[in-house]
């Protein structure tokens, strides 16, 4: 009897070890296409495993749990952004990420940046696969879970790394995302006496304020100047919007007609913010924003140089224009 049950444990030891290695070496079951994870610098093995799963790792958390600590590199597995693909198996997820093997490259989304030229930069990146770029703006935003927003100031100019072979939307989710924080983290240093309503307001005057800001400190300042117009109800008169309301028809200069000619963007012809950012602006210019420099100008005129003269009222306006704009140098 005690042997026929050794015999018994022995056979089902055996079918165990046999259904384990057959998993080890069965592809994964994911998803999507492609499924990517950023490991952070002491994540426990279990939160590894959960990343994994949220991201689209369909084969058991508690398999995957117990191949990491069975294996005995589970202490080794390094922080990086490490890619799966179909055909992929959970011996060679692990093996990924214990050998730190991750082909990275970096994408650069520039402060001032329209979305139609952050997209034309994330068709040119190297290894990235652009799986958007038949897509319109609004189904790139329903594509990363924000089809309420238009996708204009929506993305976070940054630097992103990425490895080798990802899909460019997961480049973008990561870029909104970012946007969120940064968004969120300057309205909460928002002055007292803030004329904006909510932070989607605080985002659009940041998009103006980056685009009219030619050195880095008068950012404040030019602020400054929107924030005071808009509590008096004055218009903004910012040709970055009136040029951005152009679209493809701006020849490279503003004539006069444009300045008067009405467009939803035209804060020559219409009081308020314009009802969409009109750039991706950068973290100074979101807390510009928010919390502008203590003057009460009304006014400004660039030098020439990138910086400019700000005035109080229209009669130092007209003496600064006349001198930098009208003056003998011209």
């Amino acid at each position: 009897m005690l042997n026929r049950l050794f015999l018994l444990l022995v056979v089902l030891a055996a079918a165990a070890g046999g259904a384990a290695f057959w998993w080890l070496q069965h592809p994964l079951t994911l998803a999507h296409d492609e499924v990517e994870v950023s490991v952070e610098p002491g994540t426990p093995v279990r939160e590894i495993v959960r990343l994994w799963h949220d991201a689209g790792v369909e084969d058991s958390p508690r398999l995957l749990y117990e191949w990491f600590r069975w294996s005995g590199d589970a202490k080794r597995i390094r922080a990086g952004s490490y890619l799966v693909a179909r055909g992929d198996t959970p011996r060679t997820l692990l093996d990924k990420m214990v050998r730190g093997d991750e082909e990275l490259e970096s994408v650069h989304i520039i402060d001032g940046w329209t979305i139609k030229q952050m997209r034309a930069a994330l068709a040119a990146a190297p290894n990235l696969k652009p799986v958007t770029a038949g897509m319109t703006d609004a189904q790139l935003m329903a594509a990363i879970g924000a089809p309420d927003e238009k996708a204009e100031g929506r993305f976070f100019p940054d630097t992103y790394v990425y490895s080798r072979g990802v899909q460019d939307i997961l480049v973008l989710k990561r870029a909104h995302e970012a946007l969120e924080r940064q968004l969120q983290a300057a309205w909460a240093l928002r002055a007292a006496d803030t004329p904006l309503k909510n932070a989607d307001e605080a985002l659009t005057l940041a998009s103006v304020v980056e685009k009219e800001t030619g050195a880095a400190s008068d950012r404040g300042k030019v602020a400054a100047v929107f924030s005071n117009r808009l509590r008096l109800g004055m218009p903004l008169q910012s040709d970055p919007t009136v040029i951005y309301g152009l679209g493809a028809a701006y020849d490279g200069s503003l004539h006069k007609v444009d300045l008067q000619t009405d467009t939803p963007f035209n804060s020559y012809t219409r009081q308020g913010l314009p009802p969409t950012p009109i750039a991706l602006p950068g973290r100074d210019a979101l807390r510009a924003a928010v919390r502008p420099e203590p003057i009460k100008a009304l006014y400004f005129v660039s030098r020439g140089d990138g910086t400019s003269v700000f005035s109080d009222t229209l009669n130092a306006h007209n003496a600064a224009v006349n001198q930098y704009i009208r003056g003998p140098h011209k």
